[in-house]
């Protein structure tokens, strides 16, 4: 079995970085931030705001929900206040699906 490193994780993100992940504006991810309150960045004196993975976690399941889903906002927000943990595990779901289809195409492409 081959050696893999460990992916090294920071403990703080910047909104352009978290933007660059989601392929996304940062102003949409100051909006997200505004409109979820499950989302609660640190942030510096000049305001400047460090997300966790918890935050990019939080991120993963609105974009989920509003983006891969087409809810509304307000459905998004509805669905998260409703059924929080109900949308996590959906989340949860899809995600190890897409792994696992990514990870049999590539052995497809090696076979």
């Amino acid at each position: 079995m081959p050696y893999k490193e460990k992916r090294v994780e920071k403990l703080y993100y910047s909104i352009g970085e978290v933007a660059e992940m989601f392929n996304v504006n940062p102003s949409l991810i100051r909006y997200w931030e505004k409109e979820f309150d499950i989302i609660k960045p640190k942030k510096n004196k000049k305001g400047n705001r460090f997300f966790t993975i918890d935050d990019i976690e939080h991120f993963h399941i609105i974009y989920y929900l509003v983006k891969e889903l087409g809810l509304t906002l307000k459905g998004a927000q509805k669905k998260l206040k409703e059924n929080k943990e109900g949308a996590m595990n959906n989340f949860a779901v899809v995600k190890s699906l897409k792994e696992i289809k990514s990870l049999l195409l590539e052995i497809r492409e090696d076979i």
